[in-house]
């Protein structure tokens, strides 16, 4: 895993591919030289369908033979990207695990539910600010 997210361009429309870049919306590091000259190097636009971006936690997903570039986000910046390449009800369980940092209303359903849904462990932690212990307990009940 890397600390960076990542631009690439998308082999194909089969199987996962990323996020396109266009629902992310405006990154500064698209008005770097050095990704302007990534974007001319490639013949695209930052517009084009087939550029895509993935978060440091999801390189590893890249397909092997795709044109890439690192990019650094600001932790804002990085929030959009991982919340463009979630699912809906994925979307909906984090905005909860957001809203409970200021509430301890049914921790241990919602983590459950997070969990249900699919949310890592690690996002879960990060979004509601719970001890990663009190993770393990809630799963179990």
């Amino acid at each position: 895993m890397t600390d960076d997210a990542y631009l690439f361009l998308a082999l194909s429309t089969d199987g996962w591919q990323g996020t396109p870049l266009a629902l992310v919306g405006e990154l500064e590091c698209l008005d770097t030289p050095a990704v302007r000259a990534w974007f001319t190097a490639q013949n695209v636009s930052p517009a084009s369908a087939v550029v895509r971006v993935v978060p440091p936690e999801q390189t590893g997903l890249i397909p092997k033979d795709a044109e890439r570039l690192p990019v650094p986000l600001s932790e804002e910046e990085l929030e959009r990207v991982r919340r463009a390449t979630v699912t809906d009800g994925v979307a909906d369980i984090e905005e909860e695990l957001l809203a409970f940092r200021d509430s301890e209303d049914n921790r241990d359903g919602l983590l459950r539910r997070a969990l249900a849904a699919g949310v890592p462990a690690h996002r879960i932690v990060e979004l509601s600010g719970v001890d990663p212990s009190t993770l393990s307990s809630a799963s179990r009940g």
